[in-house]
């Protein structure tokens, strides 16, 4: 009945906070990217971890398995890190120039 509904609800949280709090809104907003991009990386560290420790010795194509799960985790969390920090960088142009 509403298919765009959901990308509605998704993007009016940065919109608003954008357009409502100007440079103060993209900082902040470029200070959460980061810190989900930590996360994620913190918890693609834990679940390798866990896997590793659970399991013990495991055969090498699922140690394989496990270890490129968790790359391709630290290169999502590295992505939205720099585009964090890339806001975070627009914000103070924005703010001091």
């Amino acid at each position: 009945m509403f298919p765009l509904l959901p990308i509605f609800a998704v993007g009016m949280f940065p919109a608003l906070l954008i357009g409502l709090l100007g440079y103060y809104g993209l900082g902040l907003f470029g200070l959460l990217l980061m810190s989900v991009g930590l996360t994620d990386g913190l918890q693609a560290s834990s679940d390798f971890n866990q896997h590793l420790i659970v399991e013990g010795y495991a055969r090498p194509s699922e140690r394989a398995v496990h270890a490129s799960n968790r790359h391709t985790a630290f290169r999502v969390a590295a992505t939205l890190e720099i585009v964090g920090a890339g806001m975070i960088v627009a914000a103070l142009i924005g703010l001091f120039a």
